[in-house]
């Protein structure tokens, strides 16, 4: 190989990852996941958690309080960037207006949560503790492949026309 680079890309080409990402059946599954997960976790801090709460140690329930409240949240956060995202995949919202959304909920990294902490909570509390942290990272990550700006175009010659143009006036001056 000569080092030569003959391909030609054009980056007006492009694919916008996030409109084609939030109008694909990935993104759909992902939006029934994480509202599901919404759903599970108020009916659990609403019935069945409230009844666990009562049965751990004071200082559990510290943090099952403290660790309920982070949870809400993360999964406030996690519902409002679905949602955002759904409504650019179904034409409400432009992409641009979805960035002017994204300035008023932060997704924010949580804090970290101690695993003595995480241990003392109970078990259902944990699943989804650890669920809403995992689906949070994910749509974190596709935060930032949407939302990064791609470098601006450049408006580039093709190397056939560069090449087109040497000839020309590589036989335009031996005719003079």
């Amino acid at each position: 190989m000569n080092g030569f680079d003959v391909t030609f890309r054009d980056e007006r080409d492009w694919v916008n990852f996030g409109e084609t990402y939030v109008a694909s059946e990935a993104f759909r599954a992902l939006f029934r996941d994480g509202m599901a997960l919404v759903e599970e976790t108020a009916a659990y801090l609403d019935g069945e958690g409230r009844e666990e709460s009562r049965l751990i140690s004071r200082d559990a329930t510290l943090g099952y309080a403290a660790e309920s409240m982070r949870l809400t949240t993360l999964l406030m956060q996690i519902a409002s960037w679905l949602l955002v995202q759904r409504a650019v995949a179904e034409g409400e919202i432009t992409p641009g207006q979805a960035l002017q959304e994204k300035t008023r909920v932060k997704l924010a990294m949580p804090d970290q949560i101690r695993a003595e902490a995480l241990a003392m909570l109970p078990l259902r509390l944990q699943d989804l503790v650890l669920r809403a942290r995992r689906l949070h990272a994910r749509i974190l990550h596709l935060d930032t492949l949407i939302s990064d700006d791609r470098p601006t175009p450049t408006t580039r010659e093709s190397p056939v026309a560069a090449q087109q143009g040497l000839l020309r006036s590589v036989f335009a001056s031996s005719t003079h």
